[in-house]
């Protein structure tokens, strides 16, 4: 891997109209703000917090303290291959746009299409998980405050409102939020460890963080290593993603061909090392596994069992506000590939979507990205009778695959041009080859995994079998991709260019 330096190389509007478009959004992120709008959205704040519970009861300690690095590393291969080719196209549409160019419209439509419902996913996950900790946060406060399913969605509704609102009325605010979130994540992550390292009276042994087993998940032990332990990997692969944001961005950034390359991968290996941290400080302080057990893996039971009240808020009020900042984020990244998509026509209603209003956002797009996470999420308004937040999980794997399966389609293109793809400055040289084919094995495997169900209570035919608990991802992926399919060979192929040029090239 290395930089190819230039000393001649085109400025970003002269790139960027080298790729069929003019400067129509503001230029005015800067490196930092590009990797920092990753890096929050990533946010170990946010992913470590809502999704711990996946991993402990399925797996336990061993699916966190060598699940996380593991699959860590494999994401980390995913997020080069990306940077690759933002190198080469910084364009708002990212990994749409990428496929189209290597590839042929039908691949940038099935590309764009499952980035941005994974994009969607993301957005209405970390709200609804925001909203679930501000409702434990006040359940702390207040001991009178029930958090009921329908309070958490009122909340998430406001979560949501307030994040369209950020969007439209404040992209300079937005650019300067996502500076302040990188440091609230840091500090607060620091601040986090440090509470529960020094605070609880007691903590768990070596032993116990790196080697034991758990298994709540009600399918049986025999099943462990090769069904139970790959679901609790949804952790680590559900809280690091969402980094394609570097790319959905790039229009707004200064030197973008060589600043989003860096915050791709910068932002995975940070978040990847800080998350670990993060999360065995986590099992050093689960010493009440019983009622860990008891609360379904929920992190918050951690919290309480460990810490006194006053701390426990503080621990709760450091990733409430950190998923605030996160989705804060994700709006801003969806509504970007909503408008690149739109302005290609891709998306019905296209010239309504890429509008831009005086101060040159989006705000259809913001609108319809916040609208569309709320509707994603209306089943998590009915109660699972698994006794885990099985809508909540199954919004995460749409989101996981929706975003992963997007991000396999131009990552496979690029290993079929070879030495035919012209890089950026930013490049994997010869490595590109191991490096693609580990990604997109990887992909496929997760894909796989995180369709099926996740108790034994959504498995058709099982004695217990509950709508309410059945993992919907399969159903709302597959009937994306039909769908989508369907679109295509009745209609778009017919219609459908893949990008279009506002400027002569």
């Amino acid at each position: 891997m290395s930089e190819q330096v230039d000393d001649n190389i085109d400025d970003d509007a002269k790139t960027l109209a080298r790729l069929g478009y003019r400067q129509e959004l503001r230029r005015t992120w800067s490196g930092f703000s590009n990797f920092a709008i990753s890096f929050s959205i990533i946010s170990i704040l946010s992913g470590c917090f809502t999704t711990f519970g996946q991993a402990w009861n399925n797996g336990g300690p061993v699916a966190i303290s060598w699940g996380w690095p593991v699959i860590s590393a494999f994401i980390l291969i995913i997020g080069l291959c990306m940077s690759e080719l933002v190198s080469a196209f910084p364009t708002a549409g990212g990994i749409y746009w990428w496929a189209s160019r290597l590839g042929r419209p039908v691949h940038g439509w099935f590309t764009g299409w499952l980035n941005l419902v994974g994009l969607v996913a993301v957005t209405a996950s970390v709200d609804y998980g925001c909203a679930t900790f501000i409702s434990f946060f006040l359940s702390l406060v207040d001991s009178g405050w029930e958090g009921t399913l329908n309070q958490i969605f009122v909340i998430f509704v406001i979560v949501l409102a307030l994040h369209a609102l950020i969007n439209i009325f404040g992209s300079h605010l937005v650019a300067l939020l996502n500076n302040v979130s990188v440091y609230w994540h840091v500090v607060g992550v620091v601040a986090v460890v440090a509470i529960l390292a020094f605070a609880p009276t007691s903590h768990q042994s070596f032993s116990f963080v790196f080697t034991e087993r758990i298994n709540n998940s009600g399918f049986s032990d025999g099943t462990y290593w090769f069904y139970v332990l790959p679901l609790g990997f949804l952790l680590t692969q559900y809280t690091i993603t969402g980094f394609d944001a570097c790319a959905h961005i790039s229009e707004e950034t200064k030197g973008a061909a060589r600043t989003a390359a860096r915050g791709i991968w910068q932002s995975i290996l940070y978040s990847a090392i800080g998350g670990w941290v993060l999360l065995l400080a986590f099992l050093f302080a689960a010493t009440h596994v019983d009622e860990i057990n008891k609360q379904a893996g929920f992190v918050g039971s951690i919290i309480t069992t460990a810490l006194n009240s006053n701390l426990a808020i503080v621990v709760v009020g450091i990733s409430a506000i950190g998923q605030f900042f996160c989705g804060m984020s994700c709006v801003t990244s969806t509504s970007r590939m909503a408008y690149a998509f739109s302005r290609d026509g891709a998306v019905p209603g296209h010239r309504l979507w890429s509008r831009l209003n005086s101060n040159r956002v989006p705000v259809n797009a913001v609108i319809g990205a916040c609208v569309a996470g709320l509707v994603l999420t209306l089943p998590a308004l009915y109660k699972s009778s698994a006794g885990v937040p099985t809508a909540f999980y199954a919004v995460v794997s749409v989101a996981v695959i929706g975003l992963y399966l997007a991000f396999l389609i131009p990552i496979a293109l690029r290993l079929r041009a070879g030495s035919s793809f012209v890089p950026g400055p930013w490049t994997l040289g010869r490595n590109y080859k191991w490096m693609c084919w580990t990604a997109i094995v990887e992909i496929v495997i997760i894909s796989v995994y995180f369709i099926l169900p996740t108790v034994p209570a959504g498995v058709p035919g099982d004695a217990g079998f509950s709508w309410t608990a059945v993992n919907y991802a399969p159903l709302a992926v597959g009937g994306l991709v039909l769908l989508i399919a369907i679109w295509w060979f009745a209609s778009a192929r017919k219609w459908f260019t893949g990008p279009k040029h506002t400027v002569e090239i």
